[in-house]
């Protein structure tokens, strides 16, 4: 896992998704071409693969809603399907992959914790081309893959969550500088200004952030006029 954690850091997801997916393929049994599918929001999109003959066997399972890679997602559990031409589950998938010249699969879960989060799916042409111990190894690539994506999840919401904070922020110090000038004009306290703010945020249909820097830049330009 801190291998994952490492490569994020230093490449960025979808780099360490091509190297997961490329070191897999050279590894683990006959495989001729492998890519990792990522499920957001019930979409499922290819996010790495080593051979573009990989897309429309995934593209078929998107389009059916079925296949090895999208079962794998959903039950957490690895599909090996050889040969696949043999195979009577998913038929589209098996039209597909036959058409393109891959005769076996392998589909192994992403998933860290409880969630699944996508798969990794080995495809080859020969008609036997996994093993009991390819699973096994293939399970150590989709559990790096995985923790690759889990942490990069982590890492870009603490990264949105501070700029919302930041943010947060500057609208304070902007709406108390706002809120010193209408005091300094009008007179009043501070809630006397801010209600100024707000009405004039209402009626015009504007955040009352941006009301607040119209009324600073306003004042700035007088300054500078005044000089």
């Amino acid at each position: 896992e801190s291998l994952a954690r490492h490569l994020v850091h230093e490449e960025g997801l979808d780099a360490t998704l091509e190297r997961v997916a490329g070191l897999a393929c050279r590894t683990i049994g006959d495989c001729d071409a492998a890519g990792i599918t990522l499920v957001a929001d019930g979409k499922p999109t290819t996010a790495a693969y080593t051979d573009d003959a990989t897309l429309p066997l995934d593209r078929s399972q998107y389009e059916s809603g079925d296949g090895p890679c999208l079962e794998a997602y959903r039950q957490g559990k690895v599909f090996r399907v050889e040969p696949i031409d043999g195979d009577e589950r998913w038929p589209e998938f098996a039209r597909t992959a036959t058409a393109h010249g891959f005769h076996s699969s392998l589909s192994l879960p992403l998933v860290v914790g409880d969630e699944s989060l996508g798969a990794l799916n080995l495809y080859s042409r020969s008609h036997q081309g996994y093993s009991g111990d390819d699973e096994e190894t293939g399970m150590l690539f989709a559990t790096q893959a995985a923790v690759a994506v889990a942490n990069a999840q982590v890492y870009w919401s603490a990264r949105a969550l501070s700029e919302q904070l930041e943010e947060a922020l500057a609208s304070r110090d902007v709406i108390g500088q706002a809120k010193g000038i209408i005091m300094a004009q009008r007179g009043g306290g501070p809630d006397d200004a801010f209600d100024v703010l707000r009405r004039a945020s209402q009626r015009e249909n504007k955040k009352l952030r941006d009301v607040a820097q119209a009324v600073v830049d306003a004042a700035s330009r007088r300054s500078v006029a005044d000089r």
